[in-house]
């Protein structure tokens, strides 16, 4: 059995994410409507059989292209959402900085909050549960089910972290998570092991010309 993390597309980054509700842009669509694509093409040797998805609309957004393409039904979830930056969620950066100087997720203490929002230690408790809980649901159904979890680059890479036996901490350098890149984790002997990393093969120029023509 295989759990896909997928990244959502590129929404607009002049906007503080975290809990933003802001979509996708344009190229986010596209993005996400080669991915759809690539997995339908390539669906003998994905064999998707579920489609899990932060509820945050990015994530949605990318999500549903995936859905469309594979025929199969979203389902949504908090419990996949980036960390919670409470007040500043969608907010312009310029005036995130005006108001709230200096608050960035990579500045806060492990168990300081944003305003209304999430510790780093909060974050990482809710992703750490949410993987665990997948895991074990997983284990005990259908050995060839194959999920997709549609998610947030903070989200996967603190899967990297617990799959790897590493030390999360909000200052720790990230693994490399582009838009729509696809991080598939495989349960091998009784645990489950990263088997490929950021996969970016379906936008490739090649491919992205041939939707656009």
């Amino acid at each position: 059995m295989t759990i896909y993390f997928i990244r959502h597309g590129i929404d607009d980054e002049g906007y503080r994410g975290g809990w933003s509700q802001r979509g996708l842009v344009v190229e986010g669509y596209r993005q996400a409507e080669r991915l759809g694509c690539y997995l339908k093409e390539n669906q003998s040797s994905f064999n998707i059989t579920r489609i899990l998805s932060s509820d945050l609309q990015r994530a949605l957004d990318t999500a549903n292209e995936i859905a469309r393409a594979l025929s199969l039904p979203v389902e949504s979830s908090q419990s996949w959402r980036e960390t919670n930056n409470g007040v500043i969620a969608g907010m312009p950066h310029e005036i995130a900085n005006e108001r709230y100087p200096g608050l960035y997720f990579s500045e806060l203490r492990m168990d300081e909050r944003f305003p209304g929002g999430e510790s780093p230690q909060d974050f990482f408790t809710r992703i750490n549960t949410s993987f665990s809980k997948l895991c074990n649901e997983l284990e005990s159904t259908d050995p060839k089910e194959n999920v997709i979890v549609v998610t947030h680059g903070g989200v996967i890479n603190i899967i990297y972290h617990i799959l790897k036996g590493l030390t999360w901490t909000n200052k720790n350098a990230h693994f490399p998570t582009s838009y729509t890149s696809i991080h598939k984790i495989e349960y091998q002997v009784d645990k489950w092991v990263v088997t490929a990393e950021n996969l970016t093969e379906h936008i490739s120029s090649d491919q992205a010309a041939g939707l656009s023509n």
